[in-house]
């Protein structure tokens, strides 16, 4: 019994490793190396100790994920204490923050992965009960409609609340934001991570600026699309500053609406936006694809075949990784079209602690758990096991 097992497993793992053979292939992104292009997705769980301190189930989880050589994007990670949408969020602006991310790196160090930290700002949305009783900034005072984003109520409960009217930036306080970002910077790499992501999607500060449905301005920020990439570029300059050529990475939603984001002409601004990337050396360009809207993203057409990276291909020359439902079959068909270079899994990787494992031997994937995806405890979170022929089968998908 246990010698025909075994024979079955080896089976399963070739036909794995054959029908996924570019997907568990080793790439180098920048100053990565990564022995296959599975890559853990940056996905908002809510689930740090307070003051947004990363802590012993944050670690845990994260410490999961890391196996077999591997990149992990840790999750959007608030660069300021005035701007933030989701309580229970981390940050990385006080030494608490800084060491918590810095033992939850070793972890992941210690199974033999990598780890790029997310660094966001939220801007117009950011609610005042989680910033310090700050308005929200933005690059004009145009509100996110219909955009919430989440706090605890005095039972302690989640729940949504909308964005209010942001405040339009003064010129001489965007030098301020670059410090922010810069300090945050400096401590991402004082914790140990291998690289740092701009979070420029979903509707967030660098996009609000880049987009000319969000930014009304008339200064040199606002008006050209020349002018309205220089807050996203800038960033990415500040962010090599510190870490040099092939640490700094961007995640970009070159269809996204989420956060009531609208362009004039989307296709001319991203291409515009990453072939000036291509002056930064960067890690790799973070793209989602069409099929994702956002946090709250539509299941509808959830496997359609992307398309935003490749467009942007021709006109970005570094490594790419794509992000967007993405089930292991459509990865791998993207990787062999050389449309992308990587991809980044997110809900599968939620409740598939051993994600590349899995596709390695074509094991079976755990259903996720969408009502355990904000905020919480190990339930829906850290409790999901590796594989093994136990598991109740209809726990899998």
């Amino acid at each position: 019994m246990i010698l025909r097992q075994s024979l079955l497993m080896r089976a399963l793992a070739h036909r794995g490793e054959h029908m996924m053979k570019t997907l568990l292939s080793p790439v180098t992104a920048g100053k990565l190396q990564l022995n296959h292009r599975v890559v853990m997705a940056p996905t908002t769980r809510m689930r740090t100790k307070q003051g947004g301190v990363p802590g012993d189930l944050m670690t845990e989880y994260y410490r999961q994920r890391a196996n077999q050589g591997g990149l992990l994007i840790a999750e959007a990670t608030a660069v300021s204490p005035f701007a933030n949408a989701y309580e229970d969020a981390p940050g990385i602006f006080t030494d608490e923050q800084q060491a918590g991310w810095q033992r939850l790196v070793e972890a992941v160090h210690a199974r033999g992965s990598q780890i790029v930290l997310q660094l966001w700002h939220p801007g117009r949305q950011s609610l005042p009960e989680l910033s310090a009783g700050h308005q929200p900034i933005a690059p004009s005072a145009l509100v996110a409609r219909e955009t919430y984003g989440v706090v605890k109520n005095e039972q302690g409960v989640y729940e949504g609340r909308l964005f209010p009217v942001p405040r339009a930036l003064e010129l001489d306080e965007i030098q301020g934001l670059m410090k922010e970002l810069r300090q945050a910077a400096i401590r991402a790499r004082a914790a140990g991570f291998d690289g740092v992501e701009l979070h420029a999607a979903n509707g967030y500060l660098p996009e609000q600026f880049l987009l000319d449905g969000s930014n009304q301005r008339t200064d040199s920020y606002g008006g050209s699309l020349e002018n309205r990439a220089r807050f996203l570029l800038e960033s990415v300059g500040v962010l090599t500053d510190i870490w040099g050529p092939g640490r700094v990475a961007v995640r970009i939603s070159p269809s996204g609406i989420y956060g009531d984001m609208h362009d004039s002409d989307p296709t001319a601004t991203f291409r515009y936006l990453v072939g000036q990337l291509n002056q930064f050396e960067l890690a790799y360009l973070h793209i989602i694809e069409p099929r994702i809207v956002g946090p709250e993203d539509r299941e509808a057409g959830y496997y359609a075949e992307p398309v935003a990276s490749r467009d942007l291909r021709a006109f970005y020359q570094g490594k790419i990784i794509a992000a967007g439902g993405f089930k292991p079959e459509d990865a791998e068909s993207t990787l062999q079209k050389g449309e992308a270079d990587l991809i980044a899994f997110g809900r599968l990787f939620t409740s598939n602690p051993d994600l590349p494992e899995r596709i390695r031997n074509a094991f079976p994937l755990a259903a996720y758990n969408r009502d355990a995806f904000f905020g919480g405890d190990e339930r829906g979170y850290s409790d999901f096991p590796a594989y093994s022929p136990l598991v109740p089968k209809d726990l899998l998908v």
